[in-house]
This record gives C-alpha cells, sequence and structure tokens, in this order.
C-alpha cells in the first residue's frame, strides 16, 4: 500500500546569525512559518519482497536537481527509521517536486519529514510499529538542522543551529506572494560569506586589538578557508547580546507588547483591522530582517531587484526565505496577492499567490 503526504514549504519571519559554535554551527534565532505551498511524497514499505530490502528514490516529474541516492534527505531519514524501528523492508519514496531547489522554503527537509510521516505510516500497517514523539524529534535533529520545524507546523520559534523549536501561538493565516528565480543560492557558502563579512568588519574597526581570537569557524557543511592564525577563534563581542536584542524584538512583535527594545507597537485596536494586519504592521515596524540579505543580494543583485518588485507590488512585507533563492511578499488581503501574482508574472516573474499555514491547518492537511 502506499501513503501520500503533503510536503509543505517554510518561510522564515527574521532570521539571525550568531557566533559561530564549537561545532562548527552558528547560533541562529528565527521566526519559522509555514505555508501552503508543497511537495508531495508517496511512500511504499514490501515486507517480503523478492528483490529484497534497501531503499530506492524516484522523481516522478524527473528534476535532474533532486539526487536519487543516499544524499538525498529522505533517504538518509528512511535509512534511519528503518534502522530505529529494528525493520526491514524494501522502501520506495516518490518525490513529485513542484518546490524549488535551494529555494530557502526548506523543500528538502520537508520532504525528509513527510517521507518519515509517510514510511511510520506504512510500517504501522505492516510491521505494527511507531516511533515515540521524542524519538521523531531526535532523528529529524540528526538528519538535518531546520527538519524538527516540519514536526510542529504552524509558527515555530528556531533558536540552536536552528534544531531547536518551540511552538509558538499561531499567527493567523495571511495571505501572500512567493516568488522562486531560477536561481539557487548554496546555504553552506551564504554561511561562509557571512563568516567572511563578519571578519570584514571586525577587523575593520580593530577588533584585533581589543578582542584578538581565533578564526571564525564555518559552517561544518560549507567551504573552510584559511585565515591568519592570530584570527583563530575570533567572536564577535556583541554576537549574544545581539541575538538577546533579537529575541526582545521578535517578542515585542509576536505579543503586541509596547515599547520593548525600543519598539513600540502600531496599537492596532480590533476596530481598526483584524489581528494579522495588526501583527503585519507591527512586523514592518520592528524592522525585524534575514541576515543573509547581507551576503546574498551583493552576490544576487536579481533577487534584491524581486524583493523591490514586491514591494512595488504592495507587500507590506518583503523578505528573503532562509539563505534564498526564493523570496515572499505579505499581503493584506488574498485579492491584493492575487492582484500582485499577476502583475509580477507579467513582468517574467515566477510569482504564485499562496497563504501561510496555522498549526492546525498543517496537520490537517498534510494526509495526501
Amino acid at each position: 500500500m502506499t501513503v501520500a503526504v503533503r510536503s509543505f514549504a517554510k518561510i522564515n519571519l527574521g532570521l539571525y546569525i550568531g557566533a559561530a559554535r564549537a561545532d562548527g554551527f552558528h547560533d541562529l534565532r528565527t521566526v519559522y512559518q509555514t505555508i501552503a505551498l508543497h511537495d508531495v511524497i508517496r511512500v511504499s514499505v514490501e515486507r517480503n519482497s523478492g528483490r529484497g530490502s534497501g531503499i530506492e528514490i524516484v522523481c516522478t516529474n524527473e528534476d535532474p536537481r533532486v539526487p536519487l541516492d543516499s544524499s538525498n534527505t529522505c533517504w538518509r531519514m528512511a535509512e534511519r527509521v528503518l534502522e530505529e524501528l529494528g525493520a526491514r523492508g524494501r522502501v520506495r519514496i516518490e518525490i513529485e517536486k513542484r518546490l524549488p531547489v535551494q529555494g530557502g522554503l526548506g523543500a528538502a527537509s520537508s520532504n525528509a519529514v513527510a517521507a518519515m510521516v509517510g514510511l511510520e505510516l506504512a510500517l504501522q500497517k505492516a510491521f505494527k510499529k511507531r516511533l515515540s514523539g521524542a524519538a521523531r524529534l531526535r532523528i529529524a535533529a540528526e538528519v538535518g538542522s531546520d527538519l524538527p520545524l516540519f514536526l510542529v507546523g504552524g509558527t515555530t520559534l528556531g533558536v540552536g543551529r536552528g534544531e531547536e523549536v518551540y511552538p509558538l501561538a499561531d499567527l493567523p493565516a495571511m495571505a501572500m506572494v512567493v516568488v522562486t528565480p531560477e536561481v539557487g543560492v548554496s546555504t553552506p557558502q551564504a554561511f561562509a560569506d557571512w563568516d567572511a563579512l563578519m571578519e570584514s568588519d571586525w577587523c575593520g574597526d580593530g577588533a584585533l586589538a581589543n578582542f584578538g581570537g581565533a578564526e571564525p569557524r564555518h559552517h561544518t557543511s560549507g567551504p573552510t578557508g584559511s585565515h591568519p592564525t592570530s584570527l583563530r577563534q575570533l567572536t564577535p563581542p556583541s554576537a549574544s547580546d545581539r541575538l538577546f536584542e533579537v529575541g526582545c524584538v521578535l517578542s515585542a512583535w509576536l505579543s503586541g507588547s509596547a515599547n520593548i527594545a525600543g519598539y513600540p507597537n502600531t496599537g492596532a485596536s480590533a476596530k481598526g483591522g483584524s489581528r494579522g494586519e495588526k501583527l503585519l504592521l507591527d512586523l514592518v515596524r520592528t524592522g525585524i530582517g534575514n541576515d543573509f540579505e547581507r551576503v546574498v543580494f551583493p552576490k544576487y543583485p536579481e533577487l534584491r531587484d524581486i524583493k523591490g518588485a514586491l514591494e512595488r507590488a504592495g507587500a507590506k512585507y518583503a523578505s528573503l526565505s532562509g539563505s534564498g533563492s526564493s523570496l515572499y511578499g505579505l499581503f493584506r488581503s488574498p485579492a491584493d496577492a492575487a492582484g500582485a501574482a499577476s502583475r509580477l508574472r507579467k513582468q517574467g516573474l515566477k510569482a504564485v499567490a499562496t497563504s501561510t499555514l496555522t498549526r492546525q491547518q498543517y496537520w490537517k492537511r498534510i494526509p495526501g
């Protein structure tokens, strides 16, 4: 029997990069938000297959950018689930690709979690075995940094390297437009570029004289570079303070508390608009942004142009998602989003109107 599961995308409502950690990753602060765009994952398990055991990955629409071997996160996830449950059989995972590869929408991570959900359902029918909730989160975090968010859904706080997730009070569903350029952005390279930018900033303002330490560590999955020995373990003195301040700003926006971190809220009342509209206005007012824009936009100026196009089309807030290359804009209404998407398509951009998903909507729509 084949189990079909929708694999939803995410966006980042603000993304802040802190100091490099001893394990080579970076401390992050972000608010993940699941959205209605999705791939479809179909999982089947043959218990007594004449072809033996193993894992097979198939991309039904033959996207050449989707790996079909053990480098695919779905493959790694299936291996871990089978090992955890002590199950054997032939697993076939079909990926119907609709989301962009290297698009900043979490497609590969979402695919892996969808494969976990589908495989567990299939194994439950064939072997009567299930994973515990703790095992799901542990396996997801081991396979990739932003996988655990897809075991929560809705509006979720991400800390640590992004793998520590905490469900937040859901934001109401908001209309939006997502633009997916043809160019792909490598997340490891974006982290490496961020490290280089930070090193330049620190050296430029006399950081060596005051904080002489060691070379900034690169993201473990990204390329390494050589730096002077005197730069080893150099850490910006305000990295921790900055992430604390970011937490205050995010809290101010999400709670609507006035004057936190110096950012007064809009004071929009229920009579003045919906809660969603108020939160959107507060998001703009607090200036929440994405650190990756500082290194991605100079390298891919067309992405900066797309953000400007979204704003000119009426987006009240526009941002790069993750490290890109996808960008999104939030709009006051579905009609505004639909009109903007139409205008952007006439400009030659691949734009689609959609909406964010609350946690309840997310889990209700996952069965394919």
